[in-house]
């Protein structure tokens, strides 16, 4: 059968990875979106687009109602899931059935059977796969749990059955912790999946996180397209990833393909699915899960084997066969994925929203970008926190991980914080860029005092200082301190904020595009500058440097290579009236649901105590006390929406 309109079951940069391939093949799109979306690029993009639902996902993008309503009504005779979301959901896919409506994804007996751990697990020990050690049954108390991690042994994993994408996972070394994160981990798994049974594994210690493609058609054809290696993580979610694996040798692809291909057969798979493995240091290797969809990291494996893997779902689901056989299927070159995330690394990778200002793609030979973000859009706390992928190819490994690290410099995103530099830096650190990044690598690489925010130096001071003197200034010379008819120079003292700190500066400008400004570090020559569209560059004796600026209001943000910068001059700011501080206030880190309130009025904490939980772009995060002593008021509710660095508790301290 031949697909006419196909409805896009997702957001953001899924949906438009989608409708790019559907486009080029003729085919009618239909986008999707809640009312926070309205606005999106994949809205803008599809032939068709319907409001489905408020921002919450499950009044939304999780309504299998309303979506089957949207199809309906727009008369789609396919549903692309995407990835994540629906696109693991056994449910959607009958529904899709029932209504006469091709789903593009596998059988809906493959996705039951591999979205639940437990008997996946169990189905590829029957089928011969390798596994790790572990627990999977039915009995899900605490008594159990307890007796079968001592029977397993520490470390172990926590995971939750219906789970994935690090939501409900929990990594324990200390039998002592292992009551709390069974706790946490049941919880998380509950609102994420709406299913708190649990499996424990025996952790593999330092694994490579390596996964494969398979792709199979309704003839019975099954290939893999080579592996993809995501050891690179962060709470269990990936970062980055890389085909073809570093770690793996000719001799492991062809095994943990054929383990890979021997899965999919064992249960009857149709189209795309990955199937994650753990590699060990000896070579060995151990099924971890099947993902029934494509994956995020997908164009890794299209730049390395040059095939569109989202034209070869449209095509299995029509019902055509494979358009490769096993044979056929050959890697060229190395591509290495970074996702790029609105989020602190400093502050344990938290999420973080708020409006992309400015927003410029880089662009080159090799390079490819996917992103679902355009200028002037919300970066909102209700969905993941992932703004773009950026992908590059190269000949070899290295010439792949310099491109990339090049377009991330090229990358310019104003007015959130992203984990960009975070991604250079791991790019061109020396156990990455020899190939041996385990799952431990983020742990052990970047301990806290490495992830530190940028350091601000006297150049960041200067250009900031210059760009702030130009709008307030340049028209007004009689603002200018110290300038008289004589011809003196013109001098202007100013104050600059920047974070917490404030720097005293003062720009001399010569006239023309010479400035030279003296900070407290020096005098820094700002010389030739040419102030462009949201660019402004400067000669040095390095060269030409040029960095990327607008104005938020009366903020200036500012992104340098390695630093991002929001100032704002406050010269003439009325200083007598300062905030106090060290009340024991507790204030949300970010924007996000209050999922739990630990404590009340008239609690005694200590410090470090769990006094709350928040819940943001679809992770927990446990909000602790910062000083000991005595709850005097919990000004937000459980189930109430909370904005950034809103009070939440507030304590006396005290002994």
């Amino acid at each position: 059968m031949t697909i006419h309109t196909l409805l896009i079951a997702n957001r953001g940069e899924i949906a438009c990875r989608v409708i790019r391939t559907a486009r080029r093949l003729g085919i009618r799109t239909v986008a999707v979106h809640s009312a926070a979306d309205a606005g999106a690029p994949h809205v803008h993009m599809a032939h068709t687009a319907i409001e489905i639902g408020p921002a919450a996902v499950a009044e939304s993008y999780l309504s299998i109602e309303r979506i089957m309503d949207a199809a309906r009504k727009t008369g789609a005779d396919a549903i692309h899931p995407g990835y994540g979301f629906l696109s693991e959901n056994a449910k959607f896919a009958r529904a899709c059935e029932d209504a006469g409506i091709t789903f593009v994804g596998p059988p809906i007996a493959a996705i039951d059977l591999m979205g639940d751990k437990a008997r996946s697990k169990l189905r590829m020990i029957e089928a011969g796969v390798p596994t790790v050690p572990g627990y999977q049954d039915e009995d899900q108390s605490d008594a159990k749990l307890l007796a079968e991690a001592s029977r397993i042994g520490f470390p172990l994993m926590v995971k939750a059955s219906a789970g994935g994408g690090g939501r409900g996972m929990r990594l324990v070394d200390d039998p002592a912790k292992l009551e709390r994160a069974l706790k946490a981990a049941r919880s998380e798994a509950k609102n994420a999946f709406g299913d708190d049974r649990l499996i424990l594994e025996k952790a593999v210690v330092e694994p490579r996180h390596v996964e494969i493609q398979v792709f199979a058609d309704r003839s019975g054809n099954v290939v893999h397209l080579g592996e993809r290696d995501c050891s690179v993580q962060r709470r269990h979610q990936k970062v980055v990833e890389e085909a073809p694996s570093p770690a793996v040798t000719p001799e492991i692809r062809s095994a943990m393909g054929e383990a890979a291909v021997q899965a999919a057969q064992s249960i009857g798979y149709l189209g795309a699915g990955t199937v994650e493995f753990l590699l060990d240091r000896n070579g060995d290797f151990y099924f971890l899960e099947m993902n029934t969809r494509l994956q995020v990291e997908h164009p890794v494996t299209e730049m390395v084997t040059g095939y569109d893997l989202v034209e070869w779902q449209i095509r299995v689901a029509e019902g055509e066969n494979l358009p490769a056989r096993q044979a056929d299927i050959r890697l060229d070159g190395h591509a290495i994925e970074v996702r790029l995330y609105a989020e602190s690394p400093a502050k344990n990778f938290l999420p973080r929203t708020g409006r992309a200002h400015l927003w410029r793609i880089p662009e080159g030979a090799g390079i490819r970008v996917d992103a679902g973000l355009s200028e002037g859009q919300e970066i909102t706390p209700f969905y993941d926190p992932m703004i773009a992928k950026v992908i590059a190819h190269g000949p070899t490994r290295d010439a792949a991980r310099l491109r990339l690290a090049n377009a991330l410099r090229d990358t310019k995103l104003l007015g959130v914080e992203t984990n960009r530099r975070f991604l250079i830096e791991t790019l061109e650190d020396e156990v990455f860029a020899a190939g041996e990044a385990t799952t431990a690598f983020i742990e052990q690489r970047f301990p806290k005092s490495r992830l530190k925010p940028a350091t601000i130096g006297a150049e960041d001071i200067a250009l900031a200082a210059v760009l702030l003197f130009r709008r307030t200034r340049t028209d007004a010379p009689a603002a200018f301190h110290g300038w008289r008819s004589s011809g003196q120079t013109p001098r202007s003292p100013m104050v600059i904020r920047i974070g917490e700190d404030e720097h005293e500066v003062t720009v001399i400008w010569h006239g023309g595009d010479d400035y030279d400004v003296a900070t407290g570090g020096g005098t820094v020559t700002v010389a030739g500058t040419c102030v462009g569209n949201a660019e402004i560059a400067w000669r040095t004796e390095a060269g030409t440097k040029r960095a990327a600026f607008c104005f938020d209001g009366e903020s200036l943000l500012l992104q340098t290579e390695m630093a991002d910068i929001a100032a704002e001059e406050t010269t003439y700011l009325d200083r007598a009236a300062e905030a106090a501080g060290g009340d024991g206030a507790v204030v949300a880190p970010m924007n996000g649901r209050v999922l739990r309130l630990a404590v009340k009025a008239g609690d005694k904490v200590t410090r470090g105590q769990i006094v709350a939980v928040l819940e943001a772009m679809k992770m927990e995060h446990e909000i602790t006390a910062p000083v000991a002593g005595e709850v005097s008021e919990t000004a937000a509710a459980e189930g109430q929406q909370v904005a950034t660095n809103a009070l939440l508790v507030r304590i006396e301290a005290g002994n």
